[in-house]
């Protein structure tokens, strides 16, 4: 499991690299065109997972390092993060 989040990780961080690529350097205009879009609704996506994951975050060290890389990977990192662990219940 460990290698498919990272994968992802490395795949978006990829694909922040040629939206950056196309940002700086126009590609012809269809392809223009789908990757700007792409690029938009992946960082909405991100955006959301963002503000649905916040309170998961307030118990760790680094909340806002935490949050970049959400915006940075998504749901890759999010699920990187390990679970608190409940405090046993007394019947």
């Amino acid at each position: 499991m460990k290698f498919i989040l990272g994968l992802g990780k490395v795949l978006t961080v990829v694909f922040w690299g040629v939206v950056l690529f196309n940002l700086l350097l126009p590609q012809p205009l269809p392809f223009n065109l789908l990757i700007n879009t792409a690029g938009i609704v992946l960082l909405s996506l991100h955006v959301l997972e963002v503000l649905f994951f916040n309170a998961s975050l307030r118990g760790r060290s680094h909340r806002w390092f935490d949050r970049l890389q959400i915006l940075l990977t998504g749901i890759f990192h999010v699920m990187s993060i390990p679970r608190a662990q409940e405090a046993p219940r007394n019947a």
